[in-house]
């Protein structure tokens, strides 16, 4: 489907016609049309020309180029318009809208009520504000089980609305508001008469002639996306023991059942060198990755430098190793610090990265060294393809993000979080950027950013028109991201030396509340600048594939009620589709996990929608899916959904 303006832009002139160098002298005259038949366009068009060789597959290519670049002009357009709708109209529009959508918002601004089957009818007169969308008159009411003889009298008068749009704003693009557009103005310029009687289908008939055969539940033939299951936090002990094989072969056999591709195991730091420095243990680790390799699965490992227990639903506790901790007692300023001074020990502060402060070794030379001695450790298992991908751990939660709101220190959602650059180190390097800057007195971070539980409005920094947007609080957050995006070019650089040919993966959070307001509060002093003015999600994927890293994203399952959706200003579906298209734009293999909760059929349905939309123009998908629960032995978690889940994901179900 194509907007008005690529029509109007992709009228070719056949340059062996002989009237086409008169039409572009003299654009104004209407030369009669030739009887030929209409030239194809698209893959279908064929270069008229006497050699069928290598020119006319030349001309063939060219055409594909212009159609690509035809459907990203038109995706752009309409990912505009959608955003427009929903950062200045207020209205609703979920990340995947199409024509229903916008028209049933449109509708119910107008003050008609629109139900979910699409009868739509007037309750109560229009308040007075909404101006031209207001009907005129209908003199017949739409029935919800058929829309045969139906008659519309008047028609809504076009109005020309002047949106204030975003540039950076990337929500998802679909179709159908262009075409309202196309077809709008081709009825301006076209024999305009009225339209008194439409003879209509039956309501199921013409549903099924819209969708075309394309049933919105099946998903067969789609992309085969691999299904991963991560095994529970705490199998293994703090002394590297695993605790209960048994129990494990018996997880192993439920996962093995649901026809998944493999597991994923958290290797921690806490555990491998919990007690002295560069003395590292994986006899726990390599007694379970036989076992897997027992069940011919798949094996991804996470190299998990920070601590588990503190925001992750989990009742193991693992901290960082005890020697770190001990050397954390004398030297505070290792850790991440917040305005008011307390020390996060979650993980390490990326300040140290560069210092020797942990028994003569940086923070990055640390990080090296375990992944070193777990791939020398395990060569045999690199060597026959049992580890498919390693996942490197870049911050708290093991996401590539600051402790901003960590719930050890307060935080409670939906809190704007804190920003974590208030120790020795960290702040070093931002009095080094204010002198590089020539503003010395920028060496400090905001003192009206509020606290972990504020609300944007209630701040100076982020509320509309704050500090966020003046000269010191873009240099500010451009120094925080940037702290961000070197610790992963740094950590990642030795990564690919340590791990070489292997799949290296990062994860990266999904700060969605707060998404709807100008600052992005939650995502700043998460790392990420990404206000409603420029795209902060860029500059870190340009780093990821610097070192051709796949992006794994943590993915929203479930359905927020409206009342959820509108307090914090929150919208998961527009940041998803925000970084799922800056990493694929950018050449980025992406991948998903789901939050830590249980799933019903809808929630799976809207993973998999996510994993593998249907509506990308270039059939992106996602390369894999880690699916992660406390155990499958659980009484809450039900098999057979998590097996259509999978069959879903792999393309093999057909029948819901």
């Amino acid at each position: 489907m194509k907007s008005i303006n690529d029509d109007a832009s992709t009228q070719d002139v056949d340059p062996q016609s002989d009237h086409s160098s008169d039409y572009l002298a003299h654009p104004n005259s209407h030369p009669e049309p030739h009887p030929q038949p209409r030239r194809p366009r698209g893959f279908a068009a064929a270069p008229v020309t006497t050699n069928t060789g290598g020119k006319g597959k030349k001309e063939r290519e060219k055409e594909k180029e212009r159609t690509k670049l035809r459907e990203r002009h038109r995706r752009a357009i309409t990912s505009r318009m959608l955003a427009g709708l929903r950062q200045y109209g207020n209205f609703p529009l979920p990340a995947r809208a199409d024509m229903n959508d916008v028209l049933a918002a449109l509708a119910r601004e107008a003050g008609w009520v629109v139900d979910a089957d699409g009868t739509t009818y007037r309750q109560c007169p229009p308040p007075s504000n909404v101006g031209s969308f207001a009907a005129r008159s209908v003199e017949s009411q739409l029935s919800g089980g058929s829309l045969r003889n139906c008659s519309v009298k008047e028609t809504i008068e076009n109005q020309t609305a002047v949106l204030r749009i975003d540039e950076c704003l990337s929500p998802a693009s679909i179709d159908s508001v262009v075409i309202a557009e196309r077809d709008s103005k081709n009825e301006k310029y076209t024999n305009a008469r009225p339209i008194n009687t439409v003879d209509c289908l039956e309501a199921d008939q013409l549903m099924q002639d819209i969708h075309s055969g394309v049933h919105e539940n099946d998903f067969t033939s789609t992309p085969y996306v691999s299904v991963y299951v991560k095994l529970p936090a705490g199998i293994i002990n703090k002394f590297c023991q695993l605790i209960d094989p048994e129990g494990i072969k018996q997880e192993l056999i439920h996962i093995k059942s649901l026809n998944v591709d493999g597991v994923v195991v958290d290797c921690w730091w806490g555990i491998v060198e919990g007690w002295s420095s560069q003395k590292y243990v994986w006899s726990g680790y390599r007694e379970l990755f036989n076992i897997i390799r027992e069940f011919k699965l798949k094996l991804q490992v996470v190299m998990a430098f920070h601590e588990c227990g503190g925001n992750d639903s989990s009742d193991a506790l693992i901290s960082l190793p005890q020697w770190v901790l001990d050397i954390g007692k004398d030297n505070q300023d290792i850790f991440f610090t917040d305005r008011e001074g307390r020390r996060n020990t979650e993980c390490l502060s990326w300040g140290i990265d560069k210092e020797r402060v942990l028994k003569g070794r940086t923070g990055i030379e640390v990080y090296f060294d375990m992944m070193r001695s777990f791939r020398t450790e395990f060569d045999d298992l690199f060597a026959e393809g049992l580890i498919s991908a390693v996942e490197v751990g870049l911050g708290a939660s093991g996401e590539l993000k600051y402790p901003s709101f960590s719930e050890r220190m307060g935080w409670r959602y939906p809190g704007i979080g804190e920003f974590q650059c208030y120790d020795k180190y960290l702040q070093n390097s931002l009095r080094r950027a204010a002198k590089l800057h020539g503003h010395s007195f920028w060496a400090r971070g905001p003192d009206n950013a509020g606290h972990y539980n504020s609300m944007p409005h209630e701040t100076g920094f982020f509320c509309e028109r704050g500090d966020y947007d003046n000269y010191y609080g873009r240099f500010f957050l451009h120094w925080y991201s940037q702290t961000l995006i070197d610790h992963a070019d740094n950590v990642l650089s030795l990564a690919t030396l340590a791990f070489e040919e292997t799949k290296i993966i990062v994860k990266v959070p999904a700060v969605y509340w707060w998404y709807k307001t100008p600052s992005h509060a939650a995502e700043l002093t998460a790392g990420y600048h990404n206000p409603t003015y420029q795209d902060g999600y860029s500059p870190v994927f340009e780093v990821l594939r610097k070192h051709a890293v796949t992006m794994k994203f943590v993915c929203l399952g479930f359905h927020l009620s409206s009342q959820e959706a509108y307090e914090p200003l929150i919208d998961p579906e527009g940041l998803s589709w925000q970084v799922l298209n800056s990493a694929w734009d950018r050449g980025l293999m992406a991948a998903g996990e789901n939050a830590l909760l249980c799933y019903g059929r809808e929630g799976y349905k809207r993973l998999v929608e996510m994993a593998k939309p249907r509506n990308d123009p270039d059939c992106r998908h996602f390369s894999f899916f880690v699916y992660q629960q406390p155990s499958l032995l659980q009484a809450n978690v039900c098999l057979s959904e998590l097996d259509f889940f999978v069959k879903c994901m792999h393309g093999e179900m057909s029948d819901l």
